[in-house]
């Protein structure tokens, strides 16, 4: 199975291609999209959905893990990034692909056993079960790798017990 998973972000957006076979997991492409703070929100939008879309049209996933928001005291922030939340579901729903929602802890749960877990925490769980030479390059790579590795586990076992709809 070939899951897109996916840190939204206006400025920053994670990203993962992760291949899961049994239960083992590879890393086919992670990175960043970034957008600049000079241009207006419409732009930089257009250019995640681009982006978005250009990686699954390369890659081809089967499934997209997204991040779900998670409380955020600055509300304009909080709204800034749900709007890139509908432009990667908008990315995924065009595509045919399946998208999924994780909370930021069942990420977490999911690589390091504990879903308070620190972002550098999360850095090296990641590396280690996905055997990597390094760290991921950023916090919003690693968190779109784990949210990814937490739908590979999670779909599986809702495959086992029947629960997919």
């Amino acid at each position: 199975m070939r899951i897109l998973g996916v840190d939204p972000g206006l400025a920053k957006m994670g990203y993962s291609i992760v291949n899961k076979e049994g239960n083992s997991f590879t890393i086919v492409k992670a990175g960043t999209f970034t957008t600049s703070a000079d241009k207006k929100d419409p732009i930089r939008l257009n250019n995640l959905f681009n982006q978005l879309s250009a990686l699954i049209t390369e890659y081809q996933p089967e499934h997209m893990a997204v991040e779900e928001l998670f409380f955020n005291k600055n509300v304009k922030t909080a709204i800034r990034v749900g709007q890139a939340r509908g432009v990667i579901m908008l990315a995924g729903s065009k595509s045919g692909i399946k998208v999924f929602e994780y909370t930021p802890l069942q990420g977490k749960q999911a690589v390091v056993g504990y879903g308070r877990a620190s972002k550098h925490q999360v850095q090296q769980m990641v590396k280690a079960l996905l055997n990597l030479d390094e760290l991921p390059s950023s916090d919003d790579e690693a968190d779109a790798i784990a949210v990814a590795i937490c739908h590979g586990h999670n779909f599986a076992v809702q495959k086992n017990w029947g629960e997919l709809i």
